[in-house]
């Protein structure tokens, strides 16, 4: 097992402060250049759309994983049966929303439905905005944790990201499929050596500005096991980030909660690639992404390949972002 000492080295060679200057929020995304976004364009040739997000219902993850998140609450403001007996019923309140339906029903034979959702922004596929995560008192570039307030993030916040967005080359590397395995053996993290296995053995090369995609199979098992909290989940080793600094990988995103691998690997350090990526290296992580019908399609045509289209929610502060990402081949 690896040492802090071990860790800290790490962390000064994947450092990537200052580099694109000293108020940068966006970090390795500034790899994705207007030359990146148009290649990604043209992986496009024969029209399939891969929907990657998970669905936002009360049968998510989170309520099993992470007990300070729950599942997506979605409620009802107004729906089909509701019509002329909801006008009644509000009809001589002193209240503008019961004024308007009242209005709104009392005048012709329209009628709608709407309803709001409460969740963690976290709570499902989700863009780990660079703020997330921090150690000794300092978030990315430098800029001090105190930055996040109970106002929200005042630096590296996920709506920065909009300045620049994210759409680049997508690289899936299907680990489980590497294996030989319907889901990643939990026991083994994975390497930056069988990463390269897995991209030689498809035929793939990952290159500055490419965001890389990694299948573990953990969500397509996650929804087949009926005590889901045994369902344990490989991840990436905390060498992986160093070997990602050196292709300047843009983001990375898997299918599991974490991104990396659960068991620990340094000693004294919970989640050491998290904080190696989001506060070192200023790379975005992308988690419980629904990667099942993209690696069956990548296997079949042998494409592993497409342009990615994953923008988070502009959502002032935020720390997090819902997302659906979009795989184009």
């Amino acid at each position: 097992m690896a040492h802090l000492d071990d860790f800290q080295r790490c962390a000064t060679r994947v450092r990537n402060w200052g580099r694109w200057g000293d108020d940068d929020q966006l970090g390795t995304l500034n790899l994705i250049n207007p030359a990146k976004v148009a290649a990604s364009a043209r992986l496009v040739r024969q029209g399939k759309v891969f929907a990657l997000g998970a669905n936002f219902d009360s049968q998510g993850p989170q309520g099993e994983m992470a007990p300070f998140r729950t599942n997506p609450i979605h409620l009802m403001t107004i729906d089909g049966g509701d019509g002329a007996a909801y006008a009644d019923a509000v009809r001589g309140w002193n209240h503008a929303a019961a004024s308007f339906i009242g209005t709104v029903f009392d005048n012709g034979p329209m009628r709608f439905n709407d309803d709001y959702i409460m969740m963690p922004l976290q709570a499902a596929s989700q863009w780990d905005a660079l703020s997330h995560v921090y150690y000794d008192g300092q978030l990315y570039n430098g800029f001090p944790a105190t930055s996040v307030t109970s106002m929200g993030a005042t630096r590296c916040s996920i709506d920065q990201v909009d300045v620049k967005g994210i759409t680049s080359r997508g690289v899936l590397l299907d680990v489980a499929r590497h294996r030989g395995q319907e889901v990643a053996d939990p026991s083994l993290p994975i390497t930056p050596a069988e990463l390269e296995s897995a991209a030689s053995r498809t035929g793939v090369e990952l290159g500055a500005g490419d965001i890389l995609v990694v299948r573990t199979g953990w969500y397509g098992a996650f929804f087949q096991t009926p005590r889901r909290r045994d369902v344990s989940a490989a991840g990436l080793s905390w060498t992986c980030a160093e070997w990602m600094h050196g292709l300047d990988i843009a983001a990375v995103a898997a299918d599991n909660a974490a991104v990396e691998h659960g068991v620990p690997e340094v000693a004294g350090a919970f989640l050491p690639m998290h904080m190696l990526c989001l506060r070192d290296m200023g790379m975005m992580f992308g988690e419980l992404w629904d990667l099942e019908r993209l690696s069956a399609d990548c296997a079949t045509d042998g494409i592993y390949e497409f342009q990615l289209v994953a923008p988070p929610l502009r959502i002032t502060g935020a720390v997090g972002s819902p997302v659906n990402p979009i795989a184009l081949k």
